[in-house]
């Protein structure tokens, strides 16, 4: 059976080459974003995007994120609350595609409280995203929260722990696990199944450095698939046929990196640049840290080998992931590459970015992995009762049936005497466990109240070293400054500088503050006006500043963009709306916010804007950077000439 299998894989590979693969994954055709805005209502629409797993080869996720948030503005104003409903899920989706996993998180808890009155197979596209989306965050216990509520709802019938604990770093009890728990699901004959299950065997045992044993499962996944494409016997799909494409480019990527553990970099690089082609083809956002991973292992083989040029080329390339850990080996990678040519300034640089990145991690680990281990031991410990107690159950309920046969002769008086027995001892029992029970939630309490007076003072922790290094980048933008003599370029550096300051602000309030989720914004405001002013060297001396935002605190998410719009709308002003002869300058900024929504206000009674003003704004890096901010607020800008000035508002939640 190996024997025919190796000739069938050999034959195949013949009619079925590697540098071909991937090349036909974005077919020519018309607009995607098109055809949605076409479709009539929010189901339709919902569908038409899940099932067009291409949707981001004509425009980007930000494309889709602007169309979606005019169509759930008009939701709203019709008060279609299903539409609504259906909106906020694609967002949540187009979140987690852009790797805003927090984001994403926190549009779909807004849904999680609606899961009864939703269709299955919405319900179904929610917990599916917020497992994905908290196994990105960490979040375990979350996680399998989220797993508990799909077998409630039938979308799975066991709750798995093996991705989690390979998550945690425990890779050879993940792959025990999933050996035991899917082995018996592969059905022997599916050479696709196949080669899904020898490829995440390989991956675990790659994880624990053992590269030889992973490299033959590896070559078996890739036979498999291999033999699927080209079974003669079957009609493929075209989802089926791409899916196997890249299916087999993950597993040449596997190979790369298995080869690189034994020194073997000549013999990786093929499969690693095979594998990097095809997956840069694909405009999916779902597997750009797989990419990022097969870039690293690229650059780390040509350092080996001794080509810098190469591998500063992949160093320095697309590298688009949100994934610290490999944010970190990048860093370093890029600490050797200068080390090797000499230039050891910026090996420092990098050297030191790796380990702010490593410290931070460091600190959020050591923070949640004690809970995180003990949330899924207990969890798997009582998944395990719970099937022990359903084969108690069926075990009680055959000896019944089988006592009841017996047990007709025997005298009522004794039947009597043992179930009053049996309830006794039950009654122990369960007073025993309640009592037990009872310990355990006050240990728990208590674990739980230190775990949160830690996690503020990390958090704080967090907040000082972010406030700090964006210091150090805004000195650094100060001493460009100095060293520049284009006019246009010290602006240029300058207005980087005040919006860094701008955010550094924010953490500054955040760490100084007893409570770590908002920010007073009277004090922030206040102090962004005076440090902007220290830039532009005005004073203040005719230009008079009312900031009216007393008593309103708003959180990070919020108070970033409105810090940063209010940084751009100043310094314009600054710059552009008072000359040097203008008398009686006013600014007016207004902030409000409450449980229907929040608004904001800026005026000024300068020159105005000039008549060309909103051809003028399409190139204003100034303008299009407000008008992103906003729409982040999810809200859309208003501008409004006066007689006096110009006026910015918008609403927001």
């Amino acid at each position: 059976m190996k024997k025919s299998l190796i000739i069938i894989c050999f034959l195949a590979g013949l009619v079925f080459p590697t540098s071909g693969i991937g090349q036909d994954f974005a077919m020519p055709g018309e607009s995607f974003l098109k055809t949605y805005s076409e479709k009539q209502t929010a189901e339709e629409k919902l569908s038409f995007f899940y099932q067009t797993s291409d949707r981001y080869t004509f425009h980007s996720a930000y494309d889709w994120l602007d169309r979606i948030n005019a169509d759930l503005t008009s939701a709203i104003q019709k008060q279609d609350s299903a539409a609504i409903r259906t909106y906020h899920l694609i967002r949540a989706q187009l979140y987690y595609d852009l790797g805003n996993y927090k984001r994403a998180a926190s549009l779909s808890q807004e849904l999680y409280p609606e899961l009864e009155s939703m269709d299955t197979l919405s319900l179904q596209r929610l917990l599916n995203l917020m497992d994905e989306n908290y196994g990105k965050l960490r979040q375990f216990d979350k996680q399998i929260e989220i797993r508990e509520r799909k077998r409630q709802f039938g979308i799975s019938e066991n709750i798995s722990f093996y991705d989690i604990y390979s998550n945690l770093g425990l890779h050879r009890k993940a792959m025990e696990q999933y050996i035991e728990e899917v082995k018996k699901t592969v059905d022997s004959s599916d050479f696709y199944q196949q080669a899904v299950y020898n490829n995440q065997i390989g991956q675990f045992l790659l994880s624990e450095k053992s590269s030889a044993t992973a490299m033959t499962y590896f070559k078996k996944a890739q036979g498999y698939i291999v033999v699927f494409v080209n079974d003669i016997n079957q009609v493929r799909t075209r989802e089926e046929i791409d899916n196997a494409s890249l299916l087999k480019a993950v597993v040449e990527g596997n190979i790369g990196k298995a080869h690189i553990l034994q020194n073997e970099q000549e013999e990786a690089l093929p499969y690693l640049e095979n594998s990097l082609g095809v997956l840069s083809s694909l405009s999916s956002e779902a597997y750009k840290d797989e990419k990022a991973v097969n870039i690293l292992a690229l650059a780390s083989a040509y350092l080996d080998l001794g080509n810098y040029r190469k591998a500063r080329q992949y160093l320095t390339g697309d590298f688009d992931t949100f994934q610290p850990e490999l944010q970190i080996r990048r860093n370093r990678m890029l600490a050797d590459y200068y080390q090797a040519t000499g230039d050891s300034g910026r090996e420092a640089v990098y050297l030191k970015n790796a380990m702010r990145l490593q410290d931070s991690i460091n600190a959020l680990e050591a923070f949640n992995q004690k809970e995180r281990l003990v949330t899924i031991v207990a969890s798997e410990e009582l998944e395990k009762e719970k099937l022990k107690n359903k084969e108690q159950e069926l075990m009680l309920a055959e000896g019944r049936e089988v006592m009841e046969a017996q047990d007709m002769r025997i005298n009522l008086v004794f039947i009597s005497l043992v179930f009053t027995l049996l309830g006794f001892a039950g009654l122990v029992y369960a007073y025993l466990k309640s009592i037990k029970n009872q310990r355990l939630i006050a240990e728990q309490k208590r674990i739980i109240e230190n775990s949160l007076v830690e996690k503020d003072s990390l958090l704080k922790e967090i907040h000082h070293r972010v406030k700090n290094n964006l210091q150090m980048v805004s000195s650094l933008l100060s001493l460009q400054t100095k060293n520049t003599r284009s006019k246009a370029a010290i602006e240029a550096l300058e207005e980087g500088k005040t919006r860094v300051k701008a955010m550094a602000l924010i953490h500054q309030k955040l760490y100084q503050n007893d409570d770590l989720s908002v920010i007073e914004m009277q004090g922030y405001i206040e102090s962004l006006i005076n440090s902007i002013q220290s830039v532009f060297r005005k004073g203040g001396h005719s230009i008079n500043i009312t900031i009216d935002a007393e008593g309103v605190e708003l959180d990070i998410d919020r108070a970033i963009p409105i810090g940063l719009i209010l940084n751009e709308l100043v310094s314009n002003s600054f710059k552009y709306a008072f000359p040097e002869d203008y008398e009686n300058g006013r600014i007016y900024i207004h902030i409000q916010n409450s449980k229907e929504g929040g608004f904001f206000e800026y005026t000024d009674n300068g020159v105005g804007l000039p008549d060309d003003s909103e051809s003028r704004s399409e190139n204003s890096m100034g303008i299009r950077l407000i008008k992103r901010l906003v729409n982040q607020l999810q809200s859309n800008l208003n501008i409004d000439k006066t007689a006096e000035g110009v006026r910015f508002w918008f609403n927001f939640k």
